[in-house]
């Protein structure tokens, strides 16, 4: 499978109501917008891990164009 086909498939799935769903669910329950902060450093890990994989798949969700540019500003 190409980058690209695996960028469609991210895309056929969470770009339909229920996949907009299940992210808006994931943000709420892996810290998406709130901090992954605690006092145990294990525990900090394991939920940054978790919001990394939820940016992950918002990342492959831009339009790679986009992408491109703000990689680009860096």
């Amino acid at each position: 499978m190409t980058p690209d086909e695996i960028v469609e498939l991210y895309k056929e799935v969470f770009t339909t109501s229920q996949g907009e769903r299940v992210l808006e669910d994931m943000g709420m329950r892996f810290c998406e917008h709130s901090s992954t902060f605690s006092n145990d450093p294990c525990e900090t890990a394991y939920r940054e891990g978790q919001r990394t994989v939820l940016l992950f798949i918002r990342s492959m969700l831009r339009d790679r164009k986009q992408l491109e540019e703000l990689a680009s500003d860096e």
